[in-house]
């Protein structure tokens, strides 16, 4: 048997002893990390079903106790603004009520700087809870795996 193969065959010896002496579960991690959920929304009242959608979504992860981020850009900055008009459609909790519910569950709202600039917004016209997004922030909200939802 040559070199070659006496290698091959000794590395199948030893992944076979591996999965032997760890079992199947070895390749699974021994401390899982807790995964987010990470809720992008470019819809404002131009759509009231997928604003209302993406962040009664929102709620409902951040209640079930999962790491929870909300992002806006595009044409949902607007609905971020102390000055937003309340935006209701049944069967869903109205705007206002959906942020102040994402506020007391300490879910970040965050809003594009860009499609602010675009929308003439400024971080001051922005709700409390609500803050200018920042690229860093969306790898530090959770340490597991990320689920996107779109509207």
């Amino acid at each position: 048997m040559n070199t070659r193969m006496r290698s091959a065959a000794m590395f199948a010896l030893l992944s076979a002893a591996c999965v032997f002496s760890f079992g199947q579960d070895a390749r699974q991690e021994v401390n899982p990390q807790r995964g987010g959920v990470f809720v992008h929304i470019s819809h404002g009242s131009d759509d009231p079903h997928r604003l209302l959608m993406g962040l009664q979504m929102a709620v409902t992860m951040a209640e079930d106790k999962k790491d929870v981020m909300v992002y806006c850009d595009i044409s949902s900055v607007r609905i971020l603004t102390k000055s937003a008009t309340d935006i209701s459609l049944k069967p869903f909790p109205s705007l206002h009520e959906l942020l102040a519910r994402l506020a007391d569950l300490n879910v970040p709202v965050m809003a594009c700087p860009t499609c602010m600039k675009v929308a003439g917004v400024n971080s001051d016209d922005l709700r409390p809870g609500v803050t200018v997004a920042r690229k860093d922030r969306f790898f530090s909200f959770t340490s597991g795996r990320m689920l996107s939802i779109d509207y």
